[in-house]
């Protein structure tokens, strides 16, 4: 199985103008991978690696993405589409 850790971060600015957080996973191989992060993810990460400082999140397995982005996906669960 390949290992991927969190070997970069970058904070951007998401069309709508909030802050995101872009997270590099390197893997073992070498390969990269670029995940954005908007904020409720970025909270539950944070959360996570018990910290509040991206550079902090850097060492940080590809896991701990993965169940933030889940977390932040499942916030609407359950919520009906208004079409808009």
């Amino acid at each position: 199985m390949t290992i991927a850790v969190i070997s970069q971060v970058q904070i951007a600015a998401a069309h709508d103008g909030d802050a995101e957080l872009i997270v590099t996973l390197t893997y073992d191989n070498g390969g990269t991978t670029l995940i954005t992060m908007d904020e409720y993810a970025v909270r539950a990460l944070f959360d996570a690696c018990g910290t509040n400082v991206p550079e902090e999140l850097i060492g940080a397995s590809w896991e701990r993405v993965r169940d933030a982005l889940v977390a932040s996906s499942q916030r609407y669960a359950g919520t009906p589409a208004t079409g808009h």
